[in-house]
C-alpha cells in the first residue's frame, strides 16, 4: 500500500521539497540549495540524497512511496526529457531516468510553471476548474495551461510559454528570449517598471512615483491612492495583458485564469485593468472566463509535483 510521495520544485537558487501523504496533505516541507556549478551536475544527486535522508529520518520504506514528482525550469516533455534549462546549466537529458537511478523510486517530471498550474488546480485558486491558465507575473511572465485536468505539454514541453507571445511590433528593446515585443516586456514586474519609466518621461504631471524607487508594488500602491499617472501605467499594463490573454483564450478556451507571481500581491485591483481589456478583445466563446488569484504561493510547485506522481 503506497502511503507517501515527494513533490520537488527546482529553482535557480533553492530546491523546495515536500513530503506528502497520498491524499495530498503536506506533512513536511524544506529547502536545499541549488548548486548550478559544473553545469548543474550536483542538483539531482543532492535532491536524491535529501529524499533518502528524509525517508531514513522518518523510517519510511521505498515500498511505501508512490514516487517523486519534479517541476523544473525549461521545456520538459512527457517522457521526462529536459530540453535545456539554461539557468541550471542543463542541456538535453532524461531527467526521469536519471532521477530514478539515483533514488530508486518512480519519477515524473514537468516544466515548473506547468506543474505549478496543476498545483493551483488541485489545491489552490483554480480548485473546481479543469480548464485553466495559470499566469505568473514575476520577473518574467510564466504560464501553465491545464486542459481537461491535464497539463498542456506540447511537443518538447514548451507549451504554456505565454510570456513570449508577440504583442508589440514597434518594440526596439530585446526580451530575455531574444525576440522583441514579448508580453513579458510589459506585463511582468520588470515590464511594469519599464512602462512606468516611459510614461513618467512622457508627462510632467505630478505623481507620488516621482523621486522614489519605482517598483511594480509602488505603482499599484499609487493606483490605490488614486495617482493618475500610476493609473495610466496600470491601464497600459492591462491593455497588453488583456490582449495577450484573449489570444491565449482563443486557443484553449479556459474556464478561468489564475493570476499569481509577485505582481498578483496587488490583489483584486489588477482585475479591473485586465478584465475589461480581455473582454474587449476575446472571442465571445471565452468571454465568461473567470479571473481569480493564485493562493498557494511558493507551495504551488511542490503541490503540482506531488500531483504528477499521484495521478
Amino acid at each position: 500500500m503506497k502511503k507517501y510521495c515527494f513533490g520537488v520544485d527546482v529553482g535557480g537558487t533553492t530546491v523546495k521539497i515536500g513530503l506528502f501523504d497520498c491524499e495530498g496533505n503536506i506533512l513536511e516541507k524544506w529547502e536545499i540549495p541549488t548548486r548550478t556549478e559544473d553545469s548543474g551536475a550536483g542538483i539531482l544527486p543532492d535532491i536524491a540524497q535529501a529524499l533518502l535522508k528524509k525517508m531514513a529520518e522518518k523510517g519510511l520504506k521505498k515500498e511505501e512511496m508512490a514516487g517523486v514528482g519534479i517541476g523544473t525550469p525549461g521545456p520538459v516533455d512527457r517522457d521526462g526529457i529536459v530540453h535545456e534549462a539554461v539557468n541550471l546549466g542543463w542541456g538535453v537529458f532524461n531527467l526521469r531516468e536519471r532521477m530514478e537511478e539515483l533514488c530508486g523510486m518512480p519519477v515524473r517530471a514537468g516544466n515548473d510553471a506547468n506543474v505549478a498550474a496543476l498545483g493551483e488546480m488541485w489545491k489552490g485558486g483554480g480548485r473546481g476548474y479543469k480548464n485553466l491558465v495559470l499566469v505568473t507575473l514575476g520577473t518574467g511572465v510564466g504560464g501553465g495551461i491545464i486542459v481537461n485536468g491535464e497539463i498542456l505539454t506540447g511537443a518538447v514541453g514548451a507549451g504554456g510559454e505565454i510570456g513570449h507571445i508577440h504583442i508589440q511590433d514597434e518594440e526596439v528593446d530585446a526580451c530575455n528570449c531574444g525576440n522583441h515585443g514579448c508580453l513579458e516586456q510589459y506585463a511582468s514586474a520588470t515590464g511594469v517598471v519599464r512602462l512606468a519609466g516611459h510614461i513618467l518621461e512622457e508627462t510632467q504631471e505630478e505623481s507620488i512615483l516621482r523621486g522614489g524607487q519605482v517598483t511594480a508594488k509602488a505603482v499599484f500602491d499609487a493606483v490605490k491612492a488614486g495617482d493618475r499617472v500610476a493609473i495610466r501605467i496600470a491601464e497600459t499594463f492591462g491593455e497588453y495583458l488583456g490582449k495577450g490573454l484573449a489570444a491565449v483564450a482563443g486557443v484553449v478556451n479556459p474556464e478561468a485564469f489564475v493570476i499569481g507571481g509577485g505582481v498578483s500581491k496587488a490583489g483584486d485591483i489588477l482585475f479591473s485593468f485586465i478584465e475589461k481589456n480581455y473582454r474587449n478583445y476575446v472571442f465571445h466563446g471565452s468571454r465568461d472566463a473567470k479571473f481569480v488569484l493564485a493562493t498557494l504561493g511558493n507551495d504551488a510547485g511542490i503541490c503540482g509535483a506531488a500531483k504528477l506522481i499521484l495521478e
